[in-house]
């Protein structure tokens, strides 16, 4: 991707995430935000505030000159823009949605640019991602990455967590039902565990060294919830992984799913691959 499309799409993005931080601000913590008002094209319900915030996201792209392929969990996958799209936007427009709901602070945006010109001809994937932004609307903490740039919080440079010693780390996780019977054996093997509800969030933590490590062992995790946040950590320095220590190179679809392992450094991801059985 191009410098002058770099920047295009660097204000395009921050333009997306003002819009859809203005409208979601008042329904924060309100009964009218979590009605259920449809399913999405990922499959799971959809609250108002959901298609809120899907809403401007969509709105600011139809203002731009250039077309764009969105793929977005309550709309799909759709082209906006005439003729060929000239770059792919994968967004989540409200991480943490059960967060923003009860006002729990930990909810915000995630926003992923794909450079459509290096994968013909094959399908883009997640490889393809050139620039990833994911902002916590509650606390204005706003990361970024660019690939072959480094990572970013609030303007600053940032590198993640090089402690090696997993009895000493902080690790972060998303538990859901019976996943914490796979995760007691890391339970047991690290200093805390977090679980906050807002993946994209929780995965820039490693980015910056607030947790040391996020995992996600569903199998059943998005890949619009993944898209912005992984080139985030990798440019801090970090590994991203699936469950198995496979690269994730999934394809860029409102229906991909996988498992997640992503950690500051080599060392203490081998542990947990270890610890989780996945080498």
């Amino acid at each position: 991707m191009k410098e002058v499309e770099i920047e295009f799409w660097n204000k395009t993005c921050q333009n997306i995430i003002l819009e859809v931080e203005n409208a979601v601000k008042p329904l924060i913590g309100t009964s009218k935000a979590g009605e259920i008002v449809k399913m999405g094209a990922d499959g799971t319900p959809s609250t108002f505030i959901d298609l809120v915030a899907e809403e401007k996201v969509t709105a600011v792209l139809k203002t731009l000159k250039k077309p764009v392929f969105l793929i977005s969990e309550e709309i799909g996958e759709v082209k906006i823009g005439k003729g060929p799209a000239e770059a792919i936007l994968v967004v989540d427009p409200l991480d943490g949605t059960s967060n923003a709901i009860k006002n729990i602070p930990a909810y915000g945006i995630s926003i992923a640019v794909a450079d459509i010109s290096s994968n013909s001809p094959n399908a883009p994937t997640l490889r393809d991602v050139t620039m990833g932004m994911v902002k916590n609307f509650a606390t204005g903490d706003f990361y970024y990455g660019f690939k072959g740039r480094g990572a970013f919080l609030n303007g600053q440079k940032i590198r993640s967590s090089q402690r090696k010693d997993i009895s000493s780390s902080s690790v972060g996780a998303y538990v859901y039902r019976g996943d914490m019977n796979r995760l007691e054996p890391l339970c047991k093997a690290v200093r805390r565990m977090r679980t906050l509800g807002a993946v994209a969030i929780e995965i820039c933590y490693v980015a910056d060294g607030t947790y040391d490590a996020f995992v996600d062992i569903r199998e059943n995790l998005r890949i619009v919830d993944v898209s912005a946040a992984k080139i985030i950590v990798e440019e801090s320095g970090g590994t991203v992984t699936d469950q198995n220590c496979h690269h994730l190179d999934a394809k860029l679809s409102v229906i991909e799913k996988t498992a997640l392992v992503a950690s500051g450094n080599k060392e203490i991801h081998q542990d947990i691959m270890g610890i989780l059985g996945g080498i």
